[in-house]
């Protein structure tokens, strides 16, 4: 447990959704159980950052060093606290002065005598955080510590890279489902990695785990830029392991020629029900002295072609009712995520 998660005894009161909250009453109780990611570590410093989770607006900053995500609301007149600074282990509101611990209690109202005291009313509202994959996490009401694993990260073997992040307008359900199509590769991607010479999906299965899905996918689609599709036989049998963790996370395994591995976590964060902001740290075993820069570019071109889909896409949201939408042998995985988040509780306003 990370020290910041200390906070977790302000996280006691159960957060409700907020006002003009875009999901359910009920898909938000469900949703907020989980952890999210919300910004990169390397972005978050003594500065305040803005954010949004679920609809409710964070801060995140760094406090002696430490991450801290709240509430971006000061209680005493609702200004953002975003708008502020940070001195030592205190966020300064801009308004009046106030200053916050990272417990979230006030510890400091310049306008008043000190012997006057502080209501314990004046405290902001703290979040659990975690830092883990170069990511900041955080949970809304959730009561665990459980993220996607991805060892792959800390091993020395590999060589870990976190690309920007990149704002989708549309639901993380929909990103999640894309990621997981393989029938897309040769139309959506084939100015990528992707041929429109090579479109069939050869058969696969899903297997239902105890944290979610298990696939393995094997094809002749290779995964290396166009111009690099020639350092793979034409034959060559290219393995793509998914492993879903619901709602809203996957790690995608491919295998390479010479026994290299790439791992990607895709975790798209769902700040609202129609706006999804995506990560996707990644992890290599070859290649580890090339430019990183060449790297964030084709993982940039690969997920804006996936963004130009998922944004055009009518409903908006992901439909979990199967049949509300048409469905071929190559949505196999698809189909099961739908139901995973079926069993999850998700109610109909948040599928249809």
């Amino acid at each position: 447990m990370d020290a910041s998660d200390k906070n977790s005894k302000n996280h006691i009161e159960r957060v409700m959704p907020p006002r003009h909250c875009t999901f359910s009453p009920e898909d938000f109780a469900i949703l907020s159980r989980y952890w999210y990611p919300i910004a990169a570590s390397e972005a978050v410093d003594t500065k305040p950052i803005s954010t949004k989770l679920l609809n409710v607006d964070l801060v995140c900053y760094r406090a002696n060093g430490v991450a801290t995500v709240a509430r971006d609301l000061c209680t005493h007149r609702g200004v953002p606290l975003s708008l502020g600074w940070v001195e030592g282990d205190e966020i300064v509101c801009p308004y009046h002065g106030f200053r916050y611990g990272r417990d979230g209690q006030c510890t400091a109202v310049p306008a008043l005598k000190q012997e006057d005291g502080i209501s314990p009313k004046l405290k902001i509202r703290v979040y659990p955080t975690m830092e883990r994959y170069g990511l900041i996490w955080t949970t809304l009401n959730g009561t665990d510590n459980s993220l996607p694993p991805f060892p792959e990260w800390d091993d020395q073997n590999f060589q870990g890279i976190l690309p920007p992040s990149i704002d989708i307008a549309g639901s993380a359900g929909r990103q999640m489902e894309g990621f997981l199509d393989v029938a897309h590769f040769a139309w959506v991607h084939d100015k990528s990695f992707g041929d429109r010479n090579n479109p069939f999906v050869p058969s696969y299965k899903v297997e239902t785990t105890d944290y979610g899905l298990h696939v393995e996918y094997l094809s002749t689609v290779s995964n290396y830029p166009k111009h690099l599709q020639h350092l793979a036989a034409p034959d060559f049998q290219w393995l793509r392991v998914f492993d879903v963790y619901p709602p809203f996370a996957a790690k995608l395994t491919v295998h390479f020629p010479n026994n290299g591995r790439l791992v990607i976590l895709n975790v798209p964060s769902p700040m609202s029900l129609r706006m999804t902001r995506l990560f996707s740290p990644l992890a290599r075993n070859f290649d580890k002295t090339s430019p990183v820069e060449d790297v964030h570019k084709f993982n940039l071109q690969i997920f804006m072609e996936d963004k130009a889909i998922i944004e055009s896409q009518k409903p908006e949201e992901l439909p979990l009712d199967l049949q509300s939408e048409a469905h071929i042998a190559a949505d196999l995985a698809s189909i099961h995520y739908r139901k995973k988040l079926k069993e999850l509780g998700l109610g109909k306003s948040y599928t249809s």
